[in-house]
C-alpha cells in the first residue's frame, strides 16, 4: 500500500562520523514521523547516506583504506546512533547501493532525452567539502569557501557535462509563486528568490579523473556528479525491499514526497537544482522543503578546530534518548538556529520532566493510593463543568496541539501540552486534596484526583512523539497496555480519536505502583 505521507531527513555525507547536527534534523524528522503515524497516516520516514565523490575518496585515501569499506563503518555508525535516539525509520537510502545506480540511470537517461545534458568545457573555483563549484563573488578572502571557511578552494579546468538548469528559470520562479509553501521557512524562501531572480547558471554533473562514484551511462570517462546522484537517493528510498528497482516502482509507493527536511546549508540542491531536474524527468515536485537552521554550542560555532563540539553519542549515554529528543525540539524553533548549552539542558530537563511532570504524576498516585485505595476514582469525564480548570485546558488541547505538530513548532507544543501540567500542579496547591481527605469531602478528593490523572494521560499522549519511552512510562502507571514504540500499535486513527480527548480515564484501569519516570539530571563532574 503506498505511503500517505512520506518525509525525509537528508542522504547524510560520510566523510566523518555523524554529529549533532544530524541527529538533531533526524530527531525532528522522527518526531514528525511518529505524529502522522500516531494519527492513522501510512507513513515513510526515509533517511540514509551520500557516499560518493571526492571527499569521500580522499576521506577514504588518508585512512588507508577502500571508499566502500569507508562507507560501510560510517553508515553503520548513523544506523547505531539512530537506534539510540529511537528513530524509527523506513528505509536507509545508501547510494553506492547497485538498486540505487538502477534509478539514477534510468533517470539520467530521461533527463538525456530531453537534450538537457550536454559537454562543455567547466572552469572555476571548487570546493571539495561543498562538492560544489563557487562563484568568485561567493569565495571569503584569499578564495576560502564561505560555508567551510577553514578550507581553500580549488582551481578546476576540464570537460564536464552539465545540466541545463538556466532552461527551467521561469518555471522554477512559477512554482515558487504557484506554491508559496514549496520552500519554508520564509526566510528561506527569499533566499532562494533572490539566488534564482539573479540569474541561473547550468551546473556540472560530471567529474573526470574521479573513481568513485556511478559512471556516466554514456560516457564512462566521465563519474555522475554527486548531488545529480545523491538527490535521486530519495526515490530509491521508496522501493519495497524486494521490488525491481524501476523508477515506476519507487515512484509508486508515496510519490510525490510530502517533506523534504535539511539543513540551510544545502537548500539551493534541493530548493532549486532538484525540482529542476524533476521538471525534466517530467515527474512531479515534492510538496515541500523545509530548511531548518545551525546549532551552536555555548552560544559559539561548533568545530573541530576550536574544540567546540557535542558529541551526539555521549550526551546519549549520559542522559538518555528521551532528554535529548526533548530538549533539542523544544528549545528549538524549527526553521532558526539554536544553541546547546549543558547547563541549560539540564535545568530544562529537571523543571519540566523530573519536577512539572514526573513529580506531579508520582505525588498524585500516592495519593490515589492513601485516599482511594489505589483505584482510579470513580468519576468521568463528563461529570465536569465546562468552566472546571483542568478540564478546560483539557478538552481544547488537541485542538492546539495538533495545528502545532502540522506546522512544525514543537516549542508551542511542548508549551500547550505544560500549561496543563502546570495548571494541574496549581490546582492540587490550591484544592488540597490532603486537607479535605481529612473534612470527610471524599467525592471532592476523587474529582480533584481524577482531573489530575487524566490531564497526565492526556498529555503524555499528545507528548509520545517526542518523548515516546516517557509517555509509555506514564501509560504503563496508568495501567494501559500501549507500547508507543510499536508503530502496529499506535498507528490507528480511532486510538488518536480517543485517547487524544479529555476524559477517557475510567475506574477500570488498575493503576501500576508509583515510581518514578524521570530521574533528576546531574551534569558531570
Amino acid at each position: 500500500m503506498p505511503a500517505s505521507f512520506v518525509i525525509t531527513t537528508p542522504l547524510y555525507y560520510v566523510n566523518a562520523a555523524p554529529h549533532i547536527g544530524s541527529a538533531y534534523t533526524t530527531m525532528v524528522a522522527d518526531a514528525i514521523a511518529r505524529f502522522e503515524r500516531q494519527r492513522g497516516q501510512n507513513v515513510l520516514l526515509i533517511t540514509g547516506t551520500d557516499e560518493h565523490g571526492q571527499k569521500i575518496q580522499r576521506a577514504a585515501e588518508q585512512q588507508g583504506v577502500d571508499p566502500q569499506v569507508h562507507c560501510d563503518a560510517i553508515a553503520a555508525q548513523f544506523d547505531q546512533l539512530w537506534t539510540q535516539l529511537n528513530i524509527q525509520y523506513d528505509r536507509f537510502s545508501r547510494t553506492t547501493a547497485p538498486r540505487h545506480q538502477a534509478i539514477v540511470n534510468e533517470f539520467f537517461d530521461r533527463v538525456w532525452q530531453q537534450g538537457d545534458i550536454y559537454l562543455a568545457k567547466q572552469q572555476g573555483w571548487y570546493c571539495v567539502a561543498c562538492e560544489e563549484f563557487k562563484e568568485e563573488r561567493e569565495l571569503i578572502e584569499e578564495q576560502y569557501c564561505p560555508i567551510h571557511n577553514n578550507k581553500k578552494v580549488e582551481w578546476r579546468d576540464e570537460d564536464n557535462y552539465f545540466f541545463r538548469l538556466s532552461k527551467y528559470q521561469d518555471a522554477l520562479m512559477q512554482l515558487y509563486r504557484d506554491h508559496p509553501d514549496f520552500i519554508a521557512p520564509p526566510s528561506r524562501r527569499n533566499e532562494v528568490l533572490s539566488f534564482v531572480e539573479q540569474g541561473l547558471q547550468d551546473f556540472s554533473i560530471s567529474r573526470v579523473n574521479l573513481d568513485w562514484g556511478f559512471p556516466m551511462p554514456n560516457n564512462n570517462k566521465h563519474t555522475l556528479y554527486v548531488w545529480f546522484d545523491a538527490l535521486l537517493g530519495y526515490v530509491t528510498g521508496l522501493l519495497e525491499p524486494e521490488a525491481e528497482p524501476t523508477l515506476a516502482n519507487a515512484l509508486a509507493q508515496g510519490w510525490p514526497i510530502q517533506t523534504h527536511l535539511i539543513g540551510k546549508d544545502i537548500l539551493r540542491f534541493h530548493a532549486v537544482y532538484w525540482p529542476a531536474m524533476l521538471l525534466s524527468a517530467g515527474l512531479e515536485i515534492p510538496q515541500q522543503v523545509f530548511g531548518h537552521g545551525f546549532l551552536t554550542k555555548d552560544g559559539r560555532k561548533m568545530g573541530k578546530s576550536t574544540g567546540n563540539t557535542i558529541d551526539p553519542f555521549n550526551l546519549i549515554e549520559r542522559y538518555g534518548s528521551d532528554a535529548v529528543r526533548y530538549y533539542f525540539l523544544k528549545e528549538i524553533e524549527l526553521g532558526q538556529d539554536g544553541d546547546f548549552n549543558e547547563t541549560r539542558f539540564v535545568n530544562i530537563l529537571n523543571a519540566d520532566l523530573a519536577n512539572d511532570l514526573g513529580n506531579l504524576l508520582n505525588r498524585t498516585l500516592g495519593m490515589v493510593k492513601k485516599y482511594c485505595q489505589g483505584q482510579v476514582p470513580h468519576v468521568v469525564g463528563n461529570d465536569f463543568a465546562a468552566e472546571h480548570p483542568l478540564a478546560a485546558l483539557g478538552r481544547s488541547l488537541r485542538d492546539r496541539v495538533i495545528p502545532a505538530y502540522e506546522a512544525y513548532k514543537f516549542p508551542t507544543v511542548c508549551e500547550e501540552i505544560f500549561n496543563l501540567i502546570r495548571a494541574c500542579n496549581k490546582f492540587i496547591d490550591d484544592q488540597a486534596p490532603w486537607r479535605l481527605y481529612k473534612q470527610e469531602q471524599q467525592t471532592d478528593v476523587e474529582a480533584i484526583l481524577y482531573s489530575v490523572l487524566e490531564s497526565v494521560r492526556l498529555s503524555a499522549y499528545l507528548l509520545a512523539p517526542i518523548v515516546p519511552n516517557l509517555s509509555g512510562k506514564i501509560y504503563t502507571q496508568l495501567g494501559f497496555d500501549l507500547n508507543f514504540n510499536n508503530p502496529t500499535v499506535v498507528n490507528d486513527p480511532n486510538l488518536f480519536e480517543h485517547h487524544s480527548q479529555w476524559g477517557l480515564l475510567s475506574s477500570a484501569q488498575h493503576l501500576a505502583q508509583p515510581q518514578p519516570i524521570f530521574a533528576k539530571l546531574e551534569l558531570p563532574g
